[in-house]
């Protein structure tokens, strides 16, 4: 198994999109690239931690590769935003790839090269890492299944997203 961390805005948003891949075993949301020990959710809201609402991803390399994550990734967010994802305004909702090693750099490099050739806007996303990642608090885990699915905001951002990926990217996709 192997670890991607990816910002692209709201976790849950991002959370739900990458929970469909085949191959993907876990999706954490959680919190990256601050200076505070055991950020929560309202500190980090608060723009006060500088922490980025992420996901980390557990994936099967056999079975999706880290250049095909990257892409989803780049495909379903906006990278032309550094510090904004439709109305998620701050710092933590930044665009960030977060490196687990030094080896991800050249394919997150190479992912955002691809991406930009498919925009007039200039990518933004940032190249982090490696930093302290934390596990966001539970009920924020696998939002989009549970209260997600009743919650406005979240029936506004993820089903586009969704139509994204499955435009895009449906042989990637769970059966």
């Amino acid at each position: 198994m192997a670890e991607a961390i990816l910002a692209g805005g709201c976790f849950w948003c991002t959370e739900a999109v990458f929970g469909q891949l085949a191959g993907v075993s876990a999706v954490t949301s959680g919190y990256i690239g601050g200076h505070t020990d055991n950020p929560t959710y309202k500190a980090v809201c608060a723009g006060d931690t500088m922490h980025a609402e992420a996901i980390l991803v557990t994936y099967d390399p056999t079975v999706i590769s880290y250049a095909d994550l990257l892409d989803v990734f780049f495909a379903t967010h906006d990278p032309t935003q550094l510090n904004r994802q439709g109305g998620d305004v701050g710092t933590q909702y930044r665009s960030a790839v977060f490196l687990t090693d030094d080896a991800q750099r050249g394919e997150v490099e190479a992912a955002i090269a691809r991406a930009q050739a498919d925009r007039s806007e200039p990518v933004v996303t940032t190249i982090e890492g490696p930093a302290r990642w934390w596990p966001a608090e539970d009920y924020h885990q696998e939002y989009w299944q549970g209260e997600g699915q009743r919650n406005p905001y979240c029936l506004a951002v993820i089903p586009p997203k969704l139509a994204k990926l499955k435009k895009g990217f449906a042989e990637r996709m769970k059966g």
